[in-house]
């Protein structure tokens, strides 16, 4: 593992693996998150289920919080490495002629991305462990004494994007998600060596995906603030 860490070749193949890894998690949080348009008692449902089921809450939950930790610390290591090595700076070397806007400032991206799931993680999964675990409230209810409130989770989401400040915030960090996934998304498979007669393919699937699904995300917050 040591050994892994030490070489540059492993330490991109480690980034491109917890990529790839919080690539599926995305798909999942948003494919749960687009049910809030069509069907409250689904996401409802799907939402407690994830916020209440052990093995979600002990083992998934867990991996989760290190693979975004391990991605943003090994971002910063591969950066810190690069400028290490480089012999002459950008400027000298005209990066721009030979590499997008993208690709030479993934970190600061990063920074932006980094910073929303903060201001993400203060407003749900704190709450959500405050309800649950210091309250002492996993009914899920609205009004915990009442059977018939009906779960919160839904009204919850919609409360987050009445204001329109929040919903511009939101959707210029998946803007800058989605350009951050056009880049880093092919970097991942070239890091991995999926290099091969798939490669068009996997360019093509990774356009739809890095602009896909941030555009979803998007679409959910709007969609809600002006639905509300």
């Amino acid at each position: 593992m040591a050994t892994i860490f030490s070489s540059s070749i492993g330490r991109k193949f480690a980034m491109a693996l917890s990529a790839l890894f919080l690539m599926v998690f995305l798909i999942m949080h948003v494919s749960i998150n687009f049910t809030s348009v069509f069907s409250p008692d689904l996401f409802n449902e799907l939402s407690h289920f994830m916020g209440t089921n052990p093995v979600v809450q002990g083992l998934m939950q867990p991996i989760l919080m290190v693979g975004v930790i391990f991605h943003f610390v090994m971002g910063f290591v591969l950066e810190f490495k690069n400028k290490q090595a480089r012999q002459v700076s950008y400027a000298k070397n005209k990066g721009s002629a030979n590499s997008t806007w993208m690709s030479r400032n993934m970190l600061l991206s990063g920074l932006v991305i980094l910073a929303f799931l903060l201001v993400h993680f203060y407003d749900f999964w704190i709450h959500e462990m405050t309800v649950k675990y210091i309250d002492g409230d996993m009914s899920g209810l609205v009004n915990p004494d009442s059977a018939d409130s009906g779960f919160r989770y839904y009204e919850e989401l919609r409360e987050k994007f009445v204001s329109p400040i929040r919903v511009g915030l939101y959707s210029l960090s998946f803007v800058l998600l989605a350009l951050h996934l056009l880049h880093g998304f092919n970097s991942a498979f070239q890091s991995i060596g999926a290099n091969n007669k798939y490669t068009k393919a996997l360019k093509g699937f990774s356009k739809v995906y890095s602009i896909g699904i941030p555009a979803l995300f998007v679409f959910i917050a709007v969609f809600h603030h002006f639905t509300h």
